[in-house]
């Protein structure tokens, strides 16, 4: 069962967030020879999505982390409001895991390029 977890993006903003990956009794999952994925929709049934960049990185795939980011491109593109979002883990042998979900608030940017 995924954690939940709520997010706060500020629209128009770099957003970048470390996910400690645990099972569940709590030990760190070793990461090596993991992929991960993670969007974002405005609900469950929306054919529109936005990606995380999900990745594991190297240094600490051993230590369970997971790192979701979105550029300030994309999150300019976002119209302030809620949304759902989820991040899974697959294996090398493709058992798919759900980590994290929960919503998304995006709230409204005043600054804005010229």
């Amino acid at each position: 069962m995924a954690i939940i977890s709520n997010l706060v993006i500020d629209q128009g903003s770099t957003f970048s967030a470390d996910i400690d990956v645990t099972d569940r009794d709590g030990a760190v999952i070793n990461l090596n020879n993991y992929t991960t994925a993670g969007q974002i929709r405005k609900n469950y049934n929306s054919s529109t999505a936005v990606d995380f960049n999900a990745t594991i990185p190297v240094a600490t795939a051993s230590q369970g982390v997971v790192r979701i980011e979105l550029t300030s491109t994309q999150t300019g593109a976002m119209k302030a409001g809620r949304y759902l979002y989820d991040v899974e883990i697959t294996s090398s042998d493709n058992q798919v895991t759900r980590i994290v979900e929960g919503q998304v608030e995006i709230t409204p940017q005043v600054t804005r390029g010229s």
